[in-house]
């Protein structure tokens, strides 16, 4: 019979196995996402151009400026938004998972989204241009708009709810994001000229972002991402109810609104660049649950691994699947999440059975 040290370490060392196993198969997907395209760069070139441009070495023979060019201007902060925004969106969805002990949670269930769509609405038909901000007023007004959907919803289950017991929470968001929808569908319908553009924004993209987009979104997803990890402990025991977890020390109301809020953050500030993109936080934090276990000190950071390796993914499925054509990344992840949400759905309900 074998140790509990002995049993320890071999833990240990299959949780180590999975987690290089993955942080290099996200890494593999990361660097043919940079490499495939319209004009192929082969992964070797692609990496000696990005060693050329961070360390100022000259251009290796053989590899033409115009592949530079495309592989660091085009594709390398393409395929590094993709990468943070579907890491943002995981770490999102397991976070709202497990507070609102919810497989189905999400910061779009509570309407984040929803605000964001508003936001993108207000900016496209009036034109606007916040001083300083410039070309980021949508971005900016988005995140806005989708961080202040979701207060509204706590604030309004609060007052329904002392308790702001989870069902009341997800009820209200659901409440608010339908009334929001209607109000952009509506804006649609009237300006019709912007409407085409307004429908794309929330079909989401990830075609002509640049490294200024990159610059602005990475240090919100890992100064977020760090702070959820601070609060791992207590979303262990939130995971098992609220009760319980209170009866552990667990300021649960506190915690919830700190947690639900931090989540939409980390939604509002990715999508408000890229548009509305669906069920990556709801494919990625289930997948790493079935992998890593339940608790939340690897799901947090390998959810945020897998999140953006899935989201890279589905971007160079976008630009490639369809010759000469780019489809909008929520599309493809439609396509993925929505038997996704099905089989949880049907799982869930053959469990309570």
């Amino acid at each position: 019979m074998r140790s509990p040290e002995r049993y320890t370490l071999t833990s240990t060392d299959a949780m180590g196995r999975k987690i290089t196993v993955t942080a290099a198969l996200c890494a593999v997907i990361l660097l043919i996402g940079i490499a495939v395209g319209s004009v192929y760069v082969t992964p070797a070139d692609s990496i000696a151009i990005i060693w050329h441009r961070i360390t100022a070495t000259p251009l290796p023979e053989g590899i033409a400026a115009t592949d530079a060019a495309i592989v660091w201007d085009l594709r390398l902060p393409r395929a590094l938004l993709a990468f943070i925004v579907g890491a943002a969106l995981s770490v999102s969805g397991a976070v709202m998972q497990s507070v609102l002990r919810n497989p189905l949670a999400s910061s779009y269930t509570l309407g984040v989204s929803s605000g964001a769509s508003l936001g993108a609405a207000i900016v496209i038909v009036t034109g606007i241009s916040l001083p300083v901000m410039g070309i980021f007023t949508l971005p900016t007004v988005g995140f806005a708009l989708g961080l202040g959907t979701i207060l509204l919803a706590m604030g309004i289950s609060s007052r329904l709810d002392g308790n702001m017991e989870n069902n009341t929470i997800i009820l209200t968001g659901m409440v608010i994001s339908l009334f929001i929808n209607a109000a952009v569908t509506l804006v649609s319908a009237i300006e019709r000229e912007h409407s085409q553009r307004l429908i794309y924004w929330q079909m989401g993209s990830f075609q002509g972002k640049t490294w200024s987009a990159v610059a602005v979104l990475l240090p919100i997803c890992i100064a977020c991402t760090l702070a959820v990890s601070r609060f791992n402990r207590e979303l262990d025991m939130l995971t098992f109810g609220e009760e319980q977890a209170k009866s552990m020390g667990v300021r649960a109301k506190r915690v919830k609104w700190v947690l639900l809020v931090v989540a939409a953050a980390l939604t509002g500030s990715a999508i408000s660049f890229v548009g509305v993109i669906g069920f990556v936080d709801l494919v990625a934090p289930h997948i790493v649950r079935r992998i890593f276990g339940a608790s939340h000190r690897y799901v947090v950071p390998m959810s945020a691994v897998l999140g953006g390796g899935f989201m890279v993914l589905c971007d160079l499925a976008a630009r490639t699947v369809v010759p000469l054509q780019e489809l909008p990344v929520g599309a493809v992840t439609a396509m993925i999440g929505a038997p996704f949400f099905t089989y949880i759905y049907l799982s869930r309900r053959k469990g309570a059975r």
